[in-house]
């Protein structure tokens, strides 16, 4: 009996010491798979984190579920790069890829040509296409008042 007894204890203390070492070789010299995983899971802790403070930031259920988003900066922000495209910059812009379609063009380089030619039209275009593809009626002086 006795000998059946110290035999259990010696294969559970056998299987210690073998995660044992298993978890300090994993430790110091992980490898490829273990590490991806320790990253996959310090992703997800992060993500956790730092979610759950931008559901809770205004406290639970604050103004009935509803957090309102001041985006006066980023319309203010938008509008400016409107504006200076619209401008002088974006004539500048089409005049300097229209010279350089040419040009490139001339030398042979027909991508080239083409891809400075895509830009030249697309400065002319800029605001039908804000209009055309998106929702523009926020992008004002004061922003949106949602």
């Amino acid at each position: 009996m006795t000998t059946k007894i110290r035999s259990i204890i010696t294969k559970a203390r056998e299987a210690s010491l073998d995660v044992a070492r298993r978890v300090a070789v994993a430790s110091t010299t992980p490898t490829e798979k273990q590490a991806q995983m320790i990253l996959l899971t310090a992703g997800i802790v992060a993500l956790g984190i730092g979610l759950s403070h931008e559901v809770f930031a205004n406290g639970f259920g604050a103004q009935g579920g509803y957090t309102g988003y001041d985006d006066r900066r980023i319309a203010n922000a938008v509008q400016t790069i409107m504006t200076f495209l619209e401008g002088s910059l974006g004539a500048l812009v089409m005049a300097a890829s229209g010279i350089g379609a040419i040009m490139s063009a001339a030398f042979g380089n027909y991508k080239m040509a083409l891809s400075c030619m895509v830009v030249s039209v697309g400065a002319f275009i800029l605001r039908s296409m804000m209009n055309t593809f998106f929702n523009i009626q926020s992008i004002q002086e004061q922003g949106s008042t949602n």
